[in-house]
């Protein structure tokens, strides 16, 4: 763990994360839409006021390989030689185009653009709350199941690998850091879960600490009850 690094307080959800549970935490409603800038009030949007954000959707693929892991999430890391955020890993997903009917319509197509995930084979659940990104956008993340039997097929073109993470090693804040690196002679502020080689941080991790903060706050309710 990097010096400055320290892991999320919260409380762990309940292990292992059944699909059921995921659905109930998406489908209980917004709680409301975190930011870049939560972490770091000093720092100003390089537009703004001016620029309208930008709209983005991606897609929180999970999926059960049968392996003993149960849920998986499945996460792209961006070919390298992309002239934006190159190399960094994310969602399937990407930026609202003209022929897009909504954000969910987005998220999906470019998943199958991205990775081959057909929209169809996508049980979607629903949103959790968005998130905006000091580069200018706002991201919807709906989360959807795959089934067990879907292969990745990513573009090489966008995508450089597909790997799929534990939900409950992501879902626990012992592996949910806080670090900070400087950008520009300023210190940047962010979330990141390292796992097998691979950086998850940014807005990524942080929707991730999003949906965590959903799971768990059912755990503890359901621990209240008994």
């Amino acid at each position: 763990m990097p010096s400055d690094a320290s892991p999320v307080s919260g409380s762990r959800p309940a292990a292992p994360i059944s699909p059921d549970l995921v659905r109930e935490a998406v489908l209980r409603g917004r709680r409301g839409a975190s930011s870049d800038f939560d972490l770091n009030p000093h720092v100003l949007r390089p537009d703004a006021p001016a620029a309208p954000l930008r709209q983005a959707g991606v897609l929180c693929a999970l999926v059960d390989r049968g392996d003993g892991a149960g849920l998986r999430v499945i996460l792209t890391r961006r070919a390298d030689h992309l002239r934006k955020h190159a190399g960094q890993v994310a969602f399937p997903g990407g930026g609202l185009e003209a022929g897009d009917d909504s954000l969910l319509h987005a998220a999906l197509r470019e998943a199958d653009e991205e990775i081959g995930l057909n929209p169809d084979h996508v049980d979607v659940v629903g949103e959790i709350d968005g998130h905006e990104t000091v580069t200018g956008f706002a991201v919807t993340p709906f989360v959807g199941f795959v089934p067990a039997s879907f292969v990745a097929r990513p573009d090489p073109g966008e995508v450089a690998e597909v790997f799929e993470p534990p939900l409950d090693f992501l879902m626990n804040p012992a592996n949910q850091l806080r670090e900070s690196r400087l950008h520009q002679g300023e210190r940047r502020f962010f979330y990141a879960m390292p796992w097998q080689g691979r950086y998850i941080w940014g807005a990524t991790a942080r929707m991730l600490v999003g949906l965590s903060e959903r799971i768990a706050s059912l755990s503890i309710g359901d621990e209240t009850r008994r």
